[in-house]
């Protein structure tokens, strides 16, 4: 067997461990308030770095993450509201780097990284 069919199909396994192990987030039930946009102002962002395997597979989609930020204005916490797994991690990353301005109280909200395959 070749390199080149190995790599081939340790992605192929590693793509496959990663979609057994994704837990798939329930809808919140009926009374309980949905996440909307994020209301503070955003100071810096960092862009999400597209996984090779990914890449390299033509994977994309839009991750969508609910994002507790801190009065300090650092992100706190990430929630997966949706998205591909192999895009999850890329998303969240780049995320709890962002700095947001700084308020009384947390807050929370949905962000949202579109990954686009080059064509």
């Amino acid at each position: 067997m070749s390199l080149r069919a190995i790599k081939h199909w340790l992605g192929v396994g590693l793509f496959l461990v990663v979609c057994m192990t994704w837990i798939v987030k329930p809808s919140p039930a009926s009374g309980q308030q949905q996440e909307g946009e994020i209301t503070r102002k955003v100071k810096s962002k960092v862009s999400p770095i597209y996984p090779d395997i990914a890449k390299r597979m033509s994977i994309a989609g839009v991750v969508k993450l609910i994002v507790v930020v801190a009065p300090n204005g650092s992100v706190k916490s990430t929630k997966v509201l949706g998205g591909h797994p192999l895009l999850v991690t890329a998303a969240e990353e780049a995320v709890k780097k962002w700095k947001f301005e700084s308020g009384p109280e947390e807050s929370s909200g949905v962000v949202e990284f579109s990954f686009k395959t080059e064509n």
